[in-house]
């Protein structure tokens, strides 16, 4: 059972959410609930929506309706019209989604869009609802990671939210190595695969030539891969960024160690644009979002596609049900 938060109400979030439930069977989803105001979703579909009290409930339900364990908004819910009140409910369910998590009601989580500008708007200190949900799981934030996972490419930035001009100098041997161990327990814990291949992108045009045209591959990314190779991880690199994910080079790694987050964006959504996954590494629960926004241009006009946040519901059903094949 997974709890789907629904993101800001005047987003693209409860459309999208409304149509997985709609695809359930096609899909052949696991049963989930949304959190969140029903409102928002009665105002962008016309499907069945039920109120659950208790995520026990939802079991039941889920055959015949959307269940929905009720967070409320407290104003009116306009589709692609944002408001404090909208933020403060999005924050809500998101907060409750992850309690239900950390207790083990439910097997994991996922996370509609939201808007972060809102947030910010009412107090939120946070860079974004991965670190919010590190810090509810006490787990410092430079012990997560964030990987972007496609039918056929999982990428793994090192530095996020940051200016390009920055990337360098935010960057250390350390940093890399912690990303990538922790990219290789994700690989064994949550996708079940035992001898994880790890493949990290040098920084420069053609991985620095040589240290023609950088020192970084040198002085930061080499060590970290001696140092990974030294535990016992497989690694390879560093690699040239623009030859490192066409399909015969996508065949000899599970996940690509990216350093900045253009790199590790680019070529996710170029190839999964509309079924990329953004899945948290290092919690002690699951956390899966689709890798899109709130959308509010396109928020009720009923043209929202699901399928990224169908991949993420499943994605994060097959990471449960793999943690409890381990435990």
């Amino acid at each position: 059972m997974l709890a789907v938060a629904l993101g800001d109400p005047a987003g693209i979030g409860p459309e999208t959410v409304a149509k997985a439930w709609a695809a359930r069977g096609r899909e052949a989803l696991p049963p989930f609930f949304a959190v969140g105001d029903p409102r928002s979703v009665r105002a962008v579909w016309d499907g069945p929506v039920e109120r659950i009290g208790d995520p026990g409930e939802a079991a039941a339900v889920f055959a015949r309706a959307l269940p929905i364990l009720q967070i409320d908004d407290g104003e009116e819910i306009t589709p692609g019209q944002p408001n404090p009140a909208g933020a403060r409910c999005a924050l809500d369910a998101l907060e409750v989604a992850v309690g239900l998590a950390r207790s083990g009601v439910i097997d994991g989580i996922v996370t509609a869009p939201v808007a972060k500008a809102q947030l910010y708007a009412i107090g939120f200190t946070h860079a974004g609802q991965t670190e919010f949900i590190a810090e509810r799981c006490g787990v410092a934030r430079e012990n997560v990671a964030m990987m972007l996972a496609g039918p056929t490419l999982r990428t793994v930035p090192i530095t996020i939210h940051i200016p390009l001009a920055s990337v360098a100098e935010s960057l250390s041997v350390e940093l890399i190595a912690s990303r990538a161990r922790i990219t290789a327990r994700a690989l064994q814990r949550d996708f079940g695969i035992e001898a994880p291949r790890l493949a990290i992108a040098g920084l420069n045009p053609h991985a620095g030539e040589q240290g023609s045209m950088g020192q970084e591959e040198i002085e930061l990314v080499q060590p970290a891969i001696d140092l990974l190779r030294a535990e016992g991880i497989d690694v390879t690199g560093p690699l040239p960024p623009d030859t490192m994910f066409h399909a015969r080079a996508r065949a000899n790694y599970d996940a690509a160690i990216c350093l900045y987050h253009d790199q590790a964006l680019i070529p996710i959504k170029t190839l999964h644009f509309d079924e990329g996954v953004n899945l948290t590494l290092g919690l002690p629960i699951v956390r899966a979002a689709p890798d899109h926004g709130t959308a509010f241009d396109i928020a009720g006009k009923g043209v929202a596609l699901e399928t990224a946040t169908v991949a993420a519901i499943r994605l994060a059903a097959e990471c449960a049900t793999r943690r409890a094949q381990r435990a």
